[in-house]
């Protein structure tokens, strides 16, 4: 390098002086020559002016980021800077004490052994030492520590409980059972119960127990897992920011965040946290849903005694279900009554109020959110449909969970509807296993304000997953002529291009005979393949000239193709819809329509028959009444009841269906009695109906044949419906209506 050449020639030129010199040179005149020259120019030249050329093609490094520790490191210094130069006067002064604590190993003046031992001093000093940078530690670690902003998805997410008309649980769905309770519905005796079981000072504690933290770190070290030393606060902190790890690294971010959430969070908005997040056993997280799985109520219904129990399972669910085992039921009595005498101790219960819970309140045997049972999925899938739709919640927000709804099913009808069907599946399995096999039956109750009551959707939802109460699959058949009926009172008819329409009645008679050509004002109705249309009864009977009255309740098709001829079939369309049938189920508009070509629901047929019998106002069929979530009602559209036909025009209907009723079965209700119905088949026997209505309930029922393997196409039912005279349908609606009159 050019450095080193020119100190090389710096040294040469020196000495060169130095032999100048005369060899009677004085010392002092050889230092002097030994001195660099003023002239003398130090030059640092880099490398490649010295002939060397750099590898330019080398690609320069990236400077590295600082580890993590450094980066830590560089915040807390910052952090630190302002207190430091507020302390530096004091360090100053101190330095002099602090240099004579310094060890000095081996001590001087001392002999033996006693020369490594420290002086007082130094052991004061380093105790002092010791508690000043756990002190600091503590500081820069409460600085550092953030509440998370985000809680745990687990410990967020709730179950929707779904309730029959009466208020009692009917089914649950979603991964957690948990329901959110807000702190003011939640009794006092509850909250000093829990209280009392895990953390009496609650109140006025800072959020962690300096003890308990000892001693969860002194199991750790000694033993190898953690356990106990956390006040609610921090059990709260763990349930919903932290996970369920034992490990003193947790143990410890718990504690901080602890702090911090102290100061931040008021102590009943934490202890209602800790509550609605805190598991219980039997599945159940929070106290709402726990007080429905042990006692089978609210919480707000519990007393001390029950709330002191599941105070107690807070401890450990597997150790404390009495049901479980007797060492469990004796560990639960024991430290209920421990519980108890808490409360009295802390003053949150009177020594009299204590002496009237002597006897252990024994829990459910089951979780009874769990007894869903075959039909209430169907119900369940009914309910969460409707609810979703009606109250504007999206399917994100319904899977989050938390809402309760309350249906408008009622449990004795929906019992006596499946207990109907199942007697009706298990006689055909007898009298025919290969047809059976094929069989399907669809059923629903609806009230004439449009709640649905009850429904059969199928024999296991877990194996069938269509509801067959609400599928469009199969013809209505000649259950369908009330409607025709009631669009011909409603509308009127024309026989005459451009004539006037002339009111119908119930005693208008038209042509009964089999094989009747259907007229229009033009002439004879041709289909597309050049046919005349001809309509055909049952059995293909003629029955000459008949009322509409009357045909309506012998169910004879041939007057009824014509009236909705004349009618208009648009106009009977119209009044099916209106009435209560759905647009997408309706038929093509074709003379068949009138005899039933359209394939409704058993819902909807039991929904339009129910217009009927409320004087003509039709109301929506609904399925949830209310909608809380967490408690707090949640806005719901209930569908208001409008005019679909005449009050008169129902009449009449209604009149008519009696008169098919009693006729068809005259000892099953009293004469008196306001029952009307109506059977319904097809002409190539793949649907057979009975719909009816009673006490201000409609139902309808369906049976049908289709090998889902195969093909959705009906089958023929050989049989399967029974007869006129013992018809299957009739037979499942008697039972699920019964009593009648």
């Amino acid at each position: 390098m050019q450095l080193r050449v020119d100190a090389l020639a710096s040294d040469v030129t020196m000495q060169l002086k130095v032999d100048a010199l005369k060899p009677h040179a004085t010392t002092q005149q050889k230092a002097d020559a030994l001195k660099p020259d003023a002239t003398m120019q130090l030059r640092v030249v880099r490398p490649e002016a010295c002939g060397r050329r750099a590898d330019r093609r080398r690609p320069r490094r990236k400077p590295s980021l600082p580890p993590p520790v450094a980066r830590v490191t560089a915040a807390a210094a910052q952090r630190l800077a302002p207190l430091a130069e507020g302390l530096a006067p004091y360090a100053r002064r101190l330095a002099p004490y602090a240099r004579r604590l310094k060890p000095v190993y081996p001590r001087p003046g001392r002999t033996g052994w006693r020369r490594w031992v420290p002086s007082w001093r130094q052991w004061l000093g380093a105790s002092l030492s010791a508690v000043g940078l756990t002190g600091l530690f503590l500081v820069v670690a409460y600085a550092a520590t953030d509440i998370p902003e985000n809680l745990n998805t687990y410990a967020t997410q709730q179950d929707n409980v779904y309730f029959w008309s009466d208020g009692t649980p009917m089914a649950r769905t979603g991964w957690v059972q948990r329901q959110a309770m807000p702190l003011k519905d939640i009794p006092e005796d509850v909250r000093w119960a829990v209280l009392a079981a895990e953390n009496e000072s609650f109140y006025s504690d800072p959020g962690i127990s300096v003890k308990g933290i000892t001693r969860a770190l002194w199991r750790t070290v000694g033993q190898g897992d953690t356990e106990g030393g956390s006040t609610i606060t921090q059990q709260y902190v763990k349930n919903v920011y932290l996970t369920q790890n034992q490990t003193i690294s947790r143990k410890f971010t718990e504690a901080m965040i602890a702090l911090k959430l102290d100061n931040r969070m008021s102590k009943d908005k934490i202890l209602e946290g800790y509550l609605n997040t805190s598991w219980f056993g039997r599945g159940t997280y929070g106290i709402q849903r726990a007080a429905q799985a042990y006692y089978g109520k609210d919480v707000s219904k519990l007393d001390a005694g029950e709330a002191a129990f599941l105070a107690s399972l807070l401890k450990g669910a597997g150790l404390y279900d009495p049901t479980l085992s007797k060492a469990n039921h004796d560990r639960a009595v024991e430290r209920w009554n421990w519980i108890l005498d808490r409360m009295v101790k802390i003053g949150k219960l009177s020594p009299s109020e204590r002496a009237t819970y002597n006897t252990f309140p024994e829990p459910l045997k089951r979780n009874p959110l769990y007894d869903t049972g075959e039909q209430s999925d169907y119900l369940v899938e009914l309910a969460a449909q409707y609810a979703k739709k009606a109250a504007h919640i999206s399917d994100q927000q319904f899977d989050l969970g938390g809402y309760q709804i309350y249906t408008t099913f009622d449990r004795k009808r929906e019992s006596a509807l499946t207990d109907a069907v199942t007697k009706a599946r298990k006689k055909a399995k007898e009298a025919d296993p290969g047809t059976a096999r094929t069989a399907h039956y669809g059923a629903a109750s609806v009230a004439t304000d449009g709640r649905i009551l009850a429904v059969y959707g199928g024999p296991d939802h877990r194996t069938q997953g269509f509801n067959e109460s609400n599928a469009t699959t199969v013809p209505a058949g000649s259950a369908f002529l009330p409607f025709v009926y009631a669009a011909g009172l409603e509308h009127g008819v024309t026989k005459e291009r451009g004539a006037p329409r002339q009111q119908v009645f119930p005693e208008s008679v038209y042509n009964g005979d089999d094989g009747v050509p259907v007229i229009t004002p033009e002439g004879p109705y041709w289909d597309r393949s050049g046919r005349k249309v001809v309509a055909h009864n049952d059995g293909k009977k003629s029955w000459g000239r008949i009322s509409l009255r009357k045909a309506l309740a012998e169910s004879v098709n041939t007057p009824f193709m014509q009236l909705g001829m004349d009618t208009g079939l648009d106009n009977v369309r119209q009044t099916s819809e209106a009435v209560g049938l759905l647009p997408s189920s309706m038929g093509p508009q074709v003379p068949a329509l009138s005899l039933g070509s359209s394939t409704p629901s058993a819902i909807r047929m039991a929904s339009g028959y129910a217009t009927f019998a409320a004087a003509g106002e039709h109301t929506e069929p609904y399925s949830v009444r209310r909608i809380t979530l967490n408690g707090s009602a949640v806005k719901l559209d209930i569908p208001a009841a409008r005019r679909a036909v005449g009050a008169r025009v129902a009449e009449e209907v209604t009149q008519a269906l009696s008169d098919s009723f009693h006729g068809a079965h005259p000892t099953a209700a009293p004469a008196t009695a306001a029952v009307a119905g109506k059977a319904g088949t097809t002409a190539d026997d793949t649907a057979a109906w009975y719909v009816g209505t009673a006490k201000s309930v409609s139902t309808a029922v369906v049976v049908y044949r289709m090998d889902l393997a195969k093909s959705l196409e009906p089958l023929p039912l050989k049989g399967l419906a029974g007869t006129s005279a013992d018809s299957v349908p009739y037979g499942i609606w008697a039972g699920a209506m019964s009593p009648l009159g």
